[in-house]
């Protein structure tokens, strides 16, 4: 059964924003401007939380990571095991000196041969742009060893704060760069608020371990999600 709401539809993205987008999403994940360039020093602290249960071990594991993007997140985890990624974009990685590390590639999640088992899934800003979240999540249960882990850290989407950050940084960049309202941009990217993807990844795991970029839930820029127990494993249909 899938949550009520889902799958959502996307906004459509106005022609001006549209024409400039590819050129824009590259620049914004390179961090080639100040304030993205500023962005990326914050969300280290994403790719830190994700990569913490493997820094420091010497035990292989096999990897999958969703939405993989520019590898960026490889700079963060040792290079033990195999590691596998999602990512549909090719012309975000293809010249990466990091792809050497990678051992499967697929475009879509549903790619995945349904023998394949992985010992962590990770997703890094990645959960919060989903229109089928719960569906991709549906196959992250199914994907992972027993014993596994699906490690997410996305950014505070819908909360005071986080509006505020991205306003007063990336916000005007993209204003005094474009003269376009980023808000729109935003808008079209994050279809799903930090607490509707909480949501659903109860939905689907028995446990699961919070962390937060900040004071509190409301009062922080990031959360991190460690699940375990993956409700179908628990009750047994899988």
């Amino acid at each position: 059964m899938i949550p009520p709401g889902f799958p959502k539809t996307r906004p459509p993205l106005p022609p001006e924003y549209a024409a400039i987008y590819a050129s824009h999403y590259h620049l914004n994940r390179t961090g080639r401007t100040l304030a993205t360039g500023l962005a990326q020093r914050l969300e280290a602290w994403l790719h830190r939380q994700v990569a913490k249960d493997v820094v420091g071990s010497t035990r292989p594991t096999t990897t999958l990571e969703l939405g993989a993007g520019t590898l960026n997140q490889l700079r963060y985890e040792p290079d033990r095991g195999s590691y596998d990624i999602v990512e549909p974009f090719r012309e975000l990685f293809e010249h990466s000196d990091r792809l050497s590390r990678v051992r499967t590639v697929f475009g879509d999640v549903r790619e995945i041969p349904p023998d394949r088992r992985y010992d962590r899934i990770t997703a890094v800003a990645v959960l919060e742009h989903l229109c089928d979240l719960p569906e991709v999540v549906v196959r992250v249960t199914e994907l992972l060893a027993p014993g596994g882990t699906f490690r997410v850290a996305i950014p505070n989407e819908g909360t005071i704060l986080w509006k505020l950050g991205w306003r007063l940084s990336t916000g005007l960049e993209y204003r005094w760069r474009y003269g376009l309202d980023y808000g729109v941009l935003m808008r079209y990217e994050h279809v799903n608020t930090a607490r509707e993807i909480e949501s659903v990844l109860r939905y689907f795991f028995g446990e699961m371990e919070v962390r937060v970029f900040g004071i509190s839930r409301a009062l922080s820029l990031y959360h991190f999600f460690a699940c375990r127990q993956p409700k179908q494993l628990a009750s047994g249909s899988r």
